[in-house]
């Protein structure tokens, strides 16, 4: 056998969409201001819920849940994306590349499982109108909330354990 470097990266250098400078700030402030709207959009939306009492029925209180995972997502990703645009290095460790994509992916997990439950939600209202009511309870929406967050939060934990046991020994720049 051949004797190779295995040497373990353990951080990652971020190349980023363009290497002009004006370019990426430009970058920086249209990324900058549309997370500021999907934040203002979404922590809205879920104080309009939680400050009116009549919308604590089912489609809001998914809407609302919906509104959190969404702003979860955002800013799982986001802030360290701006930073790397006004930022020269651009570099990211081993261990904050795992932390983000965790925080990403419980997060767009549960934006698809809250989808999911919505998605039955109108099923049930559709096809059974008159039992709507007694089927989906503010005590079955909000089981079914807990529950897309607490699967959400533990189907990424299979993909990082076999994430973390691949060995990354080859270039650790990030195009």
């Amino acid at each position: 056998m051949s004797e190779e470097n295995k040497t373990l990266v353990t951080e990652f250098v971020l190349t980023g969409l363009t290497e002009r400078s004006w370019l990426q700030f430009l970058f920086f402030l249209m990324f900058l201001v549309i997370c500021i709207i999907t934040m203002v959009g979404n922590v809205g939306l879920m104080s309009l819920i939680w400050k009116n009492a009549h919308l604590y029925m089912p489609m809001y209180l998914f809407l609302g849940g919906l509104a959190f995972a969404d702003a979860c997502t955002s800013t799982s990703v986001t802030p360290k994306m701006l930073v790397n645009f006004l930022d020269k290095t651009a570099v990211i460790s081993l261990a904050e590349c795992i932390t983000q994509f965790y925080f990403f992916a419980s997060s767009a997990t549960t934006e698809c499982f809250l989808l999911v439950v919505m998605a039955y939600d109108r099923y049930v209202a559709i096809c059974n109108p008159l039992l709507y009511p007694v089927i989906m309870s503010n005590r079955l929406c909000i089981q079914l909330i807990i529950i897309s967050y607490a699967i959400s939060f533990l189907h990424p934990l299979i993909h990082m354990s076999l994430l973390l046991r691949l060995t990354f020994c080859r270039s650790n720049i990030i195009i």
